[in-house]
């Protein structure tokens, strides 16, 4: 086998590992509820899977659902659920159409009744009910995410231009029992930043959200301005709250399977929180540190890193990473880097991530030089410069999200 089949092996064994479907079936097995109805709402990138799953444990005990997810994420009907597709990373009108739609069949619950809220990565685009403009809020969301902000600034500001998130959908779901069943993106699983809190109390402040607005000179109106002082839920005593998966069982899973292929795992974090182009450039920076092992070695990380948006091109995060790695790899004897979004999407293109071995740049057969390479990166168009030398990896929409792994293999 190549070091790319080995490759393709781990990153099929991580998303495996993280898949939603039993972890959220052995959240509900056995649980006991209330007399009243039982109507549910799951938001994210695992939006159906997650629905899926509950639906196939409880049927028709579940009255009604609400699905929200990206597009092309729906894999089709479960039961008599209303399901909607809609914009990520930046919200559309069908988000705040699905959004309406959970909101009204949330309203007026007794005590009796349970709100099943399954929860993923990407609900803070796909779960929302704006409080400003949808034009300010896109405006606002672009912003945010070209400015080299992390996830937690990000949603600790939209959580305030919101009328579900940082605690307020569980506010509307009162007095009914919220149990709120989450697949963690974030680092560390703060479950008030999660698709930014919509049925956990804030821990974030309105003093936070004004430095993060003036650390990054955020464009606001005087109503934005207004929302960040607008203080948001620091209390809420109707929600029952399980973590079913997170970063850390993907990387574990990705040392497993690399084991079972004969490398040494050594993980190197499971918080990796930088620029992605610095991040591949550290990991190339290994890899050429254990050129004389006499073993194979796996270097595993998982997080999320950032990217700066300062050209026009194409790509995402672990597209930046692979090609940063290929840059420092190029010429080395059986060394590969590669990263992926374990949600299967990277940025807004097709590719989960990319790969890049030491053969992929600078060598007689390989299809782009360094030069080419820096260029693109530069430009900021990682998915064009990967696709010319096969190093896209597709894997399609996976119905998990629980961040991204990178990897280096070093094969001897």
């Amino acid at each position: 086998m190549s070091i790319r089949n080995d490759a393709n092996r781990i990153i099929k064994a991580s998303i495996k590992a993280v898949l939603p479907d039993e972890a959220v079936k052995q959240t509900l097995m056995g649980m006991k509820f209330k007399k009243g109805r039982i109507v549910l709402v799951s938001a994210g990138k695992a939006g159906w899977q997650m629905a899926n799953a509950a639906y196939e444990l409880l049927k028709d005990r579940i009255d009604d659902g609400v699905v929200i997810t990206k597009y092309d994420h729906i894999k089709g009907k479960i039961g008599s659920f209303r399901l909607f597709e809609a914009g990520h990373p930046v919200p559309d009108d069908n988000s705040f159409a699905a959004t309406s739609a959970a909101l009204d069949m949330v309203s007026n619950l007794t005590e009796e009744d349970t709100v099943l809220f399954l929860l993923s990565g990407g609900g803070s685009a796909l779960f929302e009910k704006p409080l400003i403009s949808p034009e300010e809020l896109s405006s606002l969301t672009e912003e945010l995410l070209s400015c080299g902000a992390d996830i937690r600034s990000i949603n600790t500001i939209r959580k305030r231009m919101s009328a579900v998130k940082g605690g307020r959908f569980a506010l509307t779901c009162s007095p009914a029992k919220v149990i709120s069943i989450i697949l963690s993106d974030i680092i560390g699983d703060p479950l008030d930043m999660i698709a930014s809190g919509p049925a956990y109390p804030d821990q974030s402040t309105c003093d936070d959200a004004i430095a993060i607005a003036q650390k990054y000179h955020l464009t606001l109106s005087d109503d934005m301005r207004r929302l960040l002082s607008t203080e948001t839920p620091k209390t809420l005593s109707n929600v029952e709250t399980h973590v079913n998966g997170s970063v850390r069982q993907l990387v574990s899973a990705a040392a497993n399977e690399a084991r079972m292929l004969g490398y040494e795992p050594i993980i190197l974090t499971d918080c990796l929180c930088c620029e992605a182009k610095e991040a591949g450039s550290f990991l190339a920076s290994i890899a050429k540190s254990h050129q004389n092992t006499k073993e194979s070695l796996a270097f595993i990380a998982g997080g999320e890193t950032v990217v700066h948006l300062n050209g026009s091109g194409k790509g995402g995060r672990n597209q930046e990473i692979a090609l940063a790695g290929a840059i420092g790899i190029s010429g080395l004897k059986d060394t590969a880097v590669f990263s992926i979004g374990s949600d299967g999407t990277d940025g807004p293109t097709d590719a989960a991530g990319g790969y890049a071995d030491g053969t992929t740049l600078g060598m007689k057969d390989s299809k782009a030089t360094v030069s080419e390479a820096e260029d693109a990166l530069n430009n900021n168009d990682s998915y064009s410069l990967l696709q010319k030398t096969d190093g896209l990896i597709i894997t399609g929409a996976t119905g998990t999200n629980v961040n991204d792994v990178s990897v280096v293999l070093i094969r001897r």
